[in-house]
């Protein structure tokens, strides 16, 4: 038995079977790939994450910075949070702070900025009674700082 061609199928196709394959395309992707990481490296250096924080920010975290240090120790100011010409009788919390009372900081809002100063609307919570009031704060060497006026 041997086999006959079909005259419909024509020569036989020979395929190619040499290996002809590159490493290019590999290539070229790790180096994008080293490219995007470099890129990414270089944004987080140059443009570090602390220069995007608004002055509201920070006058939002230099009120907080107050109250916490208030519910930490028994000085007012806190050290390292209020002016140096605080007047404890004048502060913010005055009448809110007692032995045992952990004042919460509910919102600041409001922040109005003029130059070096600021004032923010800072609403505290003390044993479930809320205070508002104005905050007047001032910015030194680069730091908001609770001032009394």
């Amino acid at each position: 038995m041997t086999e006959q061609q079909s005259p419909d199928e024509g020569e036989p196709i020979v395929v190619d079977q040499t290996d002809k394959r590159s490493i290019a395309p590999f290539l070229a992707a790790a180096v994008f790939a080293v490219v995007v990481l470099v890129a990414i490296g270089l944004g987080g250096v140059l443009s570090p994450a602390e220069k995007n924080v608004t002055e509201a920010e920070k006058i939002a975290g230099a009120v907080g910075n107050f109250v916490e240090g208030a519910n930490n120790t028994d000085m007012v100011p806190p050290p390292g949070t209020g002016c140096p010409d605080f007047d404890p009788a004048k502060s913010p919390l005055a009448g809110q702070e007692g032995v045992g009372k952990t004042i919460e900081l509910v919102a600041v809002t409001d922040q109005s900025l003029n130059g070096d100063r600021a004032k923010a609307t800072v609403t505290t919570r003390v044993d479930g009674k809320e205070h508002t009031a104005t905050w007047n704060l001032t910015r030194t060497d680069g730091k908001w700082l609770v001032c009394n006026v």
